[in-house]
């Protein structure tokens, strides 16, 4: 999730653009698509304002509609984005071979954290995790010991293995199991870059992966 406000549009991801950074305008043909204005002072990021804009806008490459947030003290080009829909984020590049569901569960973390809905994200990409290592046979004992197994078995690297451990497990075991505490956004990233590595080590040379694990006893020969 990421936007900010230059010259009176709004740098945003596009979700109908592959969710790629594009820039929605609040101008078509020379005219506003339109705002709604709502005057008295304020706070806003430690800053002071005298009125919030809601602002429509229209993304530049394909089309889609949008609506900023904006906090300002009258200049439109002097302002702060609070929010803007539609939420959305640069989706991480996933190899083709990653069965749906797992993708599905990825995806789904990533819609969760363009909106900031952090813990959810971070449980979600624990469950991604989960999931990836029971599809190739890793089906006993505690996610710890699944994770350990692909590590011993080689398939993820030692380095690859810790990173398991203490970017995505133990964040959504602390989601999942403990006493509510916030999660930031740097923490679901972290655990976002590396449950998209793991599938990776997975997916992308998967006729070698499927070797080691049918030679592991782990998947049926083939």
């Amino acid at each position: 999730m990421s936007y900010k406000f230059k010259n009176g549009n709004v740098v945003a991801n596009c979700p109908d653009c592959g969710g790629a950074m594009s820039t929605f305008e609040r101008l078509g043909e020379g005219r506003e698509f339109g705002s709604v204005i709502r005057n008295g002072p304020h706070s806003f990021s430690n800053r002071s304002f005298s009125r919030a804009v809601y602002i429509l806008t229209r993304c530049a490459g394909c089309g889609r509609g949008g609506l900023a947030t904006v906090h300002d003290t009258g200049n439109i080009n002097d302002s702060l984005v609070e929010e803007f829909f539609p939420f959305s984020i640069d989706a991480a590049r996933l190899p083709s071979g990653v069965p749906a569901g797992i993708e599905q569960e990825f995806r789904e973390a990533e819609r969760c954290a363009s909106f900031g809905a952090w813990r959810a994200a971070s449980a979600l990409l624990r469950s991604t995790l989960e999931k990836t290592l029971k599809a190739n046979g890793y089906t006993t004992g505690s996610l710890a010991a699944k994770i350990d197994g692909a590590g011993a078995d080689g398939v993820i690297t030692e380095a690859r293995k810790k990173k398991a451990h203490e970017e995505i497990r133990v964040l959504g075991n602390d989601v999942l199991h403990d006493e509510w505490q916030p999660v930031t956004a740097e923490d679901v990233e972290a655990a976002r870059h590396f449950a998209q590595r793991i599938l990776e080590d997975f997916y992308d040379d998967r006729a070698s992966v499927v070797a080691i694990l049918s030679a592991k006893n782990r998947l049926p020969a083939k």
